[in-house]
């Protein structure tokens, strides 16, 4: 029988570490194209390097980085150190057809939201206006732009070295007459009152953006697609109030559609995502 991965790189590494620490190596990673990041546990920090190595050879990757401190920010880096391989970490990454250039030292990128962006490819229609709110490296704009085909998906990111990707992604997917990127802040470089379908996809207070959204929306009537991190029990509830406190503003009507549980983020709390109708 064929060994996974994992036990590959357990049966490499055993005679390099002390037995009673070997329960700790880790049995999850991201693979993004040529870089695999590993989450090294303290008591194996000292054996960071030889972890490194077994990482990259098992999975075919030229670096190998250890999270050291997950995401940060408002521009969403993450906290990285190469403990394998070459420092040069940009590569590209292919999922679902799409070619996504990228730099996991500088940028950060979430396998487990792989089914949500095959999901979104197929969203639009083709006489769409779709605005996306935090595009990256154009995470949803790039399926939807490649598979869908709408009208025009005014993607915005204020991250420099993001938006940089995002550009670059454009050209590499061949979609440069759909995908308009736009860069800064999305409060003010987002286009208003225009889209049919808007995108919001940030984790961290995202309901202070729904005012945004709703702007973005022509005369505030289309869909919208929600994320928010929230407690099992509160799910759909939480997300949608959000959502219906600031309809009311607006004077708007908000029908629920559906719920997507994306995956757990921490202990009884997941990332999931809201379909929402706008109507008057």
């Amino acid at each position: 029988m064929q060994q996974t991965p994992y036990e590959s790189i357990k049966k490499i590494v055993l005679p390099l570490l002390p037995p009673e620490l070997v329960q700790y190596l880790p049995s999850r990673w991201e693979k993004i194209g040529s870089v695999v990041t590993i989450k090294v546990p303290e008591k194996l920090r000292e054996y960071k390097e030889i972890l490194g190595k077994a990482y990259a050879d098992c999975l075919d990757c030229t670096t190998t980085l250890n999270d050291t401190g997950g995401i940060l920010g408002v521009y969403r880096e993450p906290v990285v150190e190469v403990i394998y391989g070459s420092s040069q970490t940009e590569t590209i990454h292919i999922e679902n057809g799409i070619r996504f250039k990228i730099d996991p030292q500088r940028i950060m990128f979430s396998s487990g939201n792989i089914e949500e962006r095959r999901r979104m490819a197929t969203i639009a229609h083709v006489d769409e206006t779709v605005v996306d709110l935090f595009a990256g490296i154009g995470y949803f704009t790039l399926p939807i732009a490649v598979y869908s085909k709408p009208k025009r998906i005014f993607a915005c990111e204020i991250n420099p070295v993001a938006y940089d990707y995002l550009c670059k992604n454009v050209v590499l997917n061949h979609v440069s007459h759909i995908v308009e990127p736009c860069f800064g802040d999305n409060r003010v470089v987002a286009p208003k009152d225009c889209a049919n379908r808007v995108i919001l996809g940030y984790l961290h207070d995202p309901w202070e953006f729904l005012p945004v959204a709703f702007q973005c929306l022509e005369h505030q009537v289309g869909m919208l697609h929600y994320h928010e991190l929230v407690p099992v029990e509160n799910i759909p509830g939480q997300p949608l109030s959000h959502i219906e406190a600031v309809a009311e503003c607006f004077d708007r009507c908000v029908e629920f559609l559906k719920v997507h549980e994306i995956k757990s983020y921490a202990p009884r709390i997941n990332h999931v995502v809201l379909d929402v109708r706008i109507s008057q």
